[in-house]
């Protein structure tokens, strides 16, 4: 069993096309920033304008308001209860303050004047009062909330309301409802410093994936607002829904990074190259971009349009990245395409190129691999060496005017140690996981494991009980080899199964590989199911995992056509494991997994060899052209 012992997870690489949807869909979406009574907001009233604009895209009409009164307000909601009553989806999108008394939630409209909790049933809109009109109806009702801010209460005269939590409250038990809250129960959320909140941010960045449902959709969302904010902010959900549900139904597109891979190697553009170069920088894909560009004419001419499936390859990488060059690309290469009037309108929202502050450039220059999301590039240790100077000045600017944010405190030890200073690095990593930041809990027990591993264990241990990945994954490999700390196989698993939960594709592969050496319950057939999963969480070593269970694992059914898909999926994204597992070891694969494979090759030009099960020179080159370029070039 050779390829036990690879260690490899991704998503499957069909493209979605933009799914007729037959359902009705309507949403109501609120902004309340401009209080006169209470601290204004920074971002409510543009995160309601882009979340609904993201939500017109996906075929919801949608009703805007921004910094509604009272009076306004309530009109507005019972307008949307009498249209959402026979849709089949209904969502209710909010920004703005929100508190709890008595565990009942309450949103503000701007012109509430609250001098105390008397003042609360004149001016607060209660939450299940706005929700209340959609309970028995038969659709999908989607409530969202970034509405988690401090308690405005607090300290307004009534003593007994001192100890009020911050935050929302739990709430909902009514059947066909999804509660989402920007953070935990009872914690705060924090505003953005870009032009989104983070959670508003995330939830832009992965609306639109195609192929996911709303379950899936929310753990990439809790992963990307937990990596921006250090494991600060944590959102949550609650979900009584009785039916599947996904905003962009059909099959999952491929990794964004090997559609825009894919579209730059077809297309032969080094500018799109440049742009993969930049934003994926330890992608699987960056040795082959480097290649491409060292080789390739420095300019395209942009007279020359792209095929349709590359523009719309490019224009679905540029909505969901929401980067500013990656629409500005697809506008000049498809200037009159069918999604160029959502690029222009995508384009007023992103800011300039230039408008770059130091927290924005703290995170573009030494964000962690591990915690890229949607729209931040991680940035591997050796290039951060490289302007680790840069990095200590933006990162130092943004901890000194962010002291509530430890994230940039331990984005400049990050820095700090790619400086060589590891002095000031470990002090500045104590500060910050002091503070919360379960990044920096991880990586100071990385970085004091050789001299104290006990003391690393410690940090792992927080890390992991904050909702650190990284910190789970490295606590249960010291308890699987037992040296540090008694082995404890069980725990291991535990731990991992916690960090899957959470959407950590490694932790989920991890699970697949443990399955089946038989550590973790479930043997072969939970292996395949874990790396499944793994793949539709962004691991695309997976795909060469999965074709080998299909092909030769214990209690699991033979499955040539699947085989064939997923060593297909696993060529065109991974780092090159899938196709050498296919060119170097032919007998590992049975004639009808191939004759698949040189089938679908065929149907799609790449292939002009016999069908005839054998791998031979004729599809190794198939399989070269359908990883540069060839799974959208034609087909």
């Amino acid at each position: 069993m050779w390829l036990r012992r690879l260690g490899f997870a991704l998503a499957v690489l069909v493209l979605a096309g933009a799914a007729a949807l037959a359902e009705t869909r309507v949403a109501l979406v609120i902004g309340n920033a401009g209080y006169t009574a209470l601290p204004p907001l920074k971002n409510p009233v543009v995160d309601a304008g882009d979340i609904a604009d993201s939500l017109r895209r996906l075929g919801f009409t949608v009703t805007l308001g921004t910094d509604l009164g009272r009076d306004a307000m309530t009109k507005t909601i019972a307008q949307f209860e009498t249209e959402a009553a026979q849709a089949d989806v209904s969502l209710f999108y909010y920004a703005g303050h929100g508190f709890q008394i008595d565990a009942r939630n309450y949103l503000l409209p701007v012109d509430a004047a609250l001098a105390g909790p008397q003042d609360v049933a004149r001016w607060a809109v209660p939450l299940d009062a706005a929700t209340a009109g959609l309970a028995g109806g038969p659709g999908v009702h989607l409530v969202f909330l970034d509405a988690c801010r401090d308690n405005p209460l607090r300290g307004l005269g009534d003593p007994e309301r001192v100890a009020e939590p911050d935050g929302l409250a739990r709430v909902g038990d009514a059947a066909g409802f999804l509660y989402v809250f920007a953070t935990q129960p009872d914690n705060v959320a924090y505003d953005g410093l870009g032009r989104n909140s983070y959670f508003a941010a995330a939830l832009l960045a992965h609306l639109e994936t195609p192929g996911q449902d709303v379950a899936s959709t929310l753990i990439a969302v809790r992963r990307d607002v937990l990596a921006a904010t250090g494991g600060k902010q944590i959102p949550w959900e609650n979900s009584s829904l009785t039916r599947e549900f996904a905003f962009v139904p059909g099959d999952e597109s491929a990794p964004l990074d090997t559609l825009l891979w894919q579209v730059a190697s077809a297309a032969g553009d080094p500018a799109l190259a440049e742009i993969y170069r930049d934003r994926f920088p330890d992608g699987a894909h960056a040795g082959e971009a480097a290649a491409f560009l060292r080789t390739a004419p420095a300019a395209r001419s942009l007279d020359r349009p792209l095929a349709p499936s590359l523009a719309d390859a490019l224009w679905e990488v540029a909505r969901r990245l929401r980067l500013r060059a990656l629409v500005e690309a697809y506008l000049a290469r498809d200037p009159e395409g069918r999604h160029a009037a959502d690029a222009s309108q995508m384009l007023a929202t992103l800011p300039p190129d230039d408008a770059e502050t130091p927290e924005r450039l703290c995170e573009r220059l030494a964000t962690h691999p591990r915690d890229a999301t949607a729209s931040i590039a991680g940035v591997p240790f050796a290039a951060l060496e490289g302007h680790a100077r840069a990095a200590i000045a933006a990162c130092g600017k943004a901890a000194a005017a962010h002291p509530e944010a430890p994230h940039f405190t331990a984005l400049l030890a990050r820095a700090t140690a790619a400086a060589g200073d590891m002095t000031a690095a470990e002090r500045l990593y104590r500060d910050a996981a002091g503070r919360g930041d379960v990044r920096a809990m991880n990586s100071l027990g990385q970085l004091v494991e050789e001299k104290d591993p006990v003391a690393a264990i410690r940090w792992y241990e927080r890390a992991a009980e904050g909702g650190g990945a990284d910190g789970a994954i490295n606590l249960a490999v010291a308890l699987r080899a037992g040296t540090i700390v008694p082995r404890d196989d069980r725990r291991a698993v535990a731990l991992l199964q916690a960090a899957a939960d959470d959407g950590s594709a490694i932790a989920t592969y991890n699970l697949g590989v443990l399955a089946q050496d038989g550590v973790a319950p479930g043997g072969d057939p939970a292996a395949l199911a874990f790396f499944r999963r793994a793949i539709s969480l962004g691991e695309p070593r997976g795909n060469l995992a999965a074709a080998f269970l299909l092909e030769h694992g214990e209690g699991v059914a033979h499955d040539p056509a699947a085989t064939a898909a997923y060593l297909l999926a696993g060529s065109a994204s991974d780092g090159g494991e899938a196709q050498a597992a296919i060119c170097d070891n032919p007998l590992a694969w049975s004639p009808e997994t191939v004759r698949i494979m040189q089938d679908r090759l065929a149907r799609r030009g790449l292939y002009d060899g016999p069908l005839d099960g054998r791998i031979g020179p004729r599809l190794v080159e198939a399989l070269d052209l359908w990883r540069m370029g060839g799974m959208l070039a034609r087909g």
